[in-house]
């Protein structure tokens, strides 16, 4: 484990370093990349339930600060198609910005812990209401202060006003 801590941070230093050396030589742009590796937004969309606004808060929050976007979708079933995220897929992919897909089965809120925590770079997390976090959950933690407690990152509701 000490191992890989080291690993991690030797990288760190020869990422900074190699930043230095392209920002000496004007390639300011190329520094900013290099420092911003791993600095990442989670977007979690449950099947069937992917609001505009939501990716809309996720994707121009990702674009303010530099961040990577990490689209975690969670369906009921494997290798279920939805036109929704096929369509967000393509609209990304246009605009130009960066993400990765993650597809996975059952509940969300149990993903969404499972991944923010295997995943460091986390920044915050997006999800679209509370409702679609228990949705095929098995455990039934109704509270949602009981996912804050477990989740190692913020996380950000966006909602409709009442």
């Amino acid at each position: 484990m000490e191992s890989n801590k080291l690993k991690k941070m030797m990288k760190k230093i020869e990422d900074v370093l190699a930043a230095a050396s392209f920002a000496e030589e004007g390639e300011s742009e190329s520094a900013r990349l290099l420092l911003r590796e791993g600095r990442r937004v989670l977007l979690a969309l449950k099947q069937g339930r992917i609001d505009a606004k939501t990716v809309k808060y996720a994707v121009n929050s990702a674009k303010r600060i530099g961040a990577d976007l990490d689209i975690l979708f969670v369906s009921s079933s494997e290798g279920q198609a939805d036109p929704l995220l096929e369509e967000l897929e393509s609209g990304l992919t246009a605009e130009g910005v960066t993400y990765r897909l993650i597809r996975k089965q059952g509940c969300l809120k149990e993903a969404v812990i499972d991944y923010t925590n295997r995943e460091k770079e986390i920044l915050f997390a997006v999800v679209e209401s509370p409702e679609s976090l228990d949705a095929d959950c098995r455990k039934k933690d109704s509270m949602l202060s009981e996912l804050w407690q477990k989740l190692k990152c913020p996380l950000v509701v966006v909602m409709d006003q009442a």
